[in-house]
Formats: C-alpha cells, sequence, structure tokens
C-alpha cells in the first residue's frame, strides 16, 4: 500500500510524474492497454490479480476466463437486492460518501470543491439539484464492477462526456479537479413521486471503461445498469432537496469524514414522496 501511494504521490505531485501523466492519459495508450486486457493473452493476469487483492472467488460464476477483463467484469450469483418502492438503493459495491450540494452548484469532495454545471455540462440541470444531496460510492480493486439501478423509473436521458482519464485515489484530488479530467456517463431518472435523480459512471486511469447497456426508457430498482473494465471507478448520485433521508449509520460515519462499506442492492436511504411530478 506505501509503495502504491508514493507512486499516486508521484504522478501528481511533482513535475516529472505530471509529464509523465500526461503521456499515460493519452487515448491511444488507454486504447492499447484495453485492447491487451481483453485478449486471452492477458490470463495469466487473473491469478496474480487474485492473491494481491485478496479476492474471494466463492459465490461468482465458476468458469474459466477469456481474458483479464472477462475476469475482472465477472458476473456474481443472484444475491439479494431491495426492491421496496421508496427505498434508494446502493448501485454498487464499494464505500459510500455523503456530501451536501451547496446553493451555488458547488460541492466538497475528498477536501476539493467542483461545480456541478462543470460536471454535468448543463446550467440547467445542476440548478435542479441545488440545496440536494450529493453521494459518492468509490470501487476498490477488490469490488465487483458492475453496478445496478438505484431506483424504478423513467430514463430521461444519457449523456457521455469524454475527458482526461485520471486515477480517483484521494492523493489524486489535491492536484487536479480529477472529476472534471476525467471521462463520465450520466443518466437522468424522472421517478414518478420522488423527482428527478441523476446516476453517473466516472472512469479513471488508463484504460477506466464504462460499459452500459443499452436499454428501453422504464428501468427498475436492481436492474443492471452496466459495468466497469479495468481501472478506478467511481459512481455518483444526485438526489434533489428534500428527497432523501438516509439511513443513520451512514450519516453518522459522514460527520466523522468516514466512508462507509456497501453493497450492491442494499438499502442506504428512503426517498420522501413530495407529491406527483
Amino acid at each position: 500500500m506505501k509503495k502504491e501511494t508514493l507512486s499516486i504521490r508521484f504522478l501528481y505531485q511533482t513535475h516529472i510524474g505530471r509529464a509523465i501523466l500526461k503521456i499515460l492519459t493519452k487515448p491511444f495508450l488507454s486504447n492499447t492497454a484495453g485492447k491487451f486486457l481483453d485478449c486471452r493473452f492477458s490470463r495469466w493476469l487473473v491469478p496474480l490479480f487474485i492473491q494481491k487483492h485478496n479476492i474471494d472467488m466463492s459465490g461468482f460464476e465458476g468458469r474459466k476466463f477469456r481474458s483479464f477483463n472477462d475476469f475482472f467484469t465477472r458476473k456474481r450469483t443472484p444475491g439479494h437486492i431491495d426492491i421496496t418502492p421508496g427505498h434508494l438503493i446502493s448501485p454498487c459495491d464499494g464505500y459510500l460518501s455523503i456530501y451536501p450540494v451547496s446553493q451555488d452548484q458547488i460541492y466538497h469532495i475528498k477536501h476539493s470543491a467542483y461545480h456541478l454545471h462543470d460536471l454535468l455540462k448543463s446550467q440547467a440541470l445542476a440548478q435542479k439539484f441545488a440545496g440536494g444531496t450529493c453521494l459518492i460510492f468509490r470501487l476498490t480493486p477488490q469490488n465487483y464492477h458492475r453496478y445496478c439501478y438505484v431506483c424504478d423509473g423513467i430514463r430521461m436521458e444519457s449523456r457521455a462526456i469524454p475527458g482526461k482519464l485520471h486515477c480517483v485515489r484521494p492523493t489524486a484530488y489535491a492536484s487536479f479537479p480529477v472529476f472534471t479530467e476525467n471521462s463520465r456517463e450520466y443518466t437522468r431518472i424522472r421517478t414518478q413521486r420522488y423527482g428527478d435523480i441523476i446516476q453517473m459512471e466516472i472512469g479513471a486511469l488508463l484504460v477506466g471503461k464504462i460499459s452500459n447497456h443499452s436499454q428501453k426508457e422504464t428501468i427498475f430498482q436492481g436492474m443492471e445498469k452496466g459495468y466497469f473494465e479495468f481501472g478506478g471507478s467511481t459512481i455518483l448520485l444526485l438526489i434533489q432537496k428534500d428527497r432523501l433521508a438516509m439511513d443513520q449509520r451512514f450519516l453518522s460515519n459522514a460527520r466523522q469524514g468516514i466512508e462507509t462499506k456497501v453493497r450492491l442492492g442494499e438499502k442506504i436511504g428512503t426517498l420522501k414522496q413530495t407529491g406527483c411530478e
């Protein structure tokens, strides 16, 4: 862990490291790395990765993997997903942080400030979530990298925003506006009783590929939305003002600046009805 931390600091906090980072984040290198991880010659990486990250393979589909990415995007055997109407569920396995969205469209993540209109590329959409709640789900290499929709609703729009891929590890935040540099995709979900919700996937260093499924307008709580191929990854949820009551254990940790471990499909809060939209 110490060695990895030093390498991230070198890349983001030194002039030489930043010069190397510019090369590492070029599309051609990302594409080349992605093609290698998709090919059968990358299979030898699988046992090494499992051993390094102490990954428990029980509960996953038992089969031979065609490539490293085939392993990385493996499916888990069906587990419990809370489909209770009005419950907001975690879209993925990972670590959850909670932040308020300020009235001037700025929210704070890992000691850096971000403007929602830059994140969404829409001033009008950003304004819609002023005073609301921002939930950040950080995935690690050990986590399951498939994710689901957090509630029932209608997909109003989906948008892919290209960007430079940078590492999403905490050290990086002090040197770069990470989320505005990363490629990201978001879906605006319209619910009948709870307003609009934004669910955004964010890629990371090198490959960090976001693979969202093509789906019909109507989506359901717990339905698989897509998966990340190899690379650090993050999911962000935006909830409108006065629409969400988070479970107390998450709020208690958030007040102390502590991330909470979550699992795909578990209830993290309750959406509050405020009248039909």
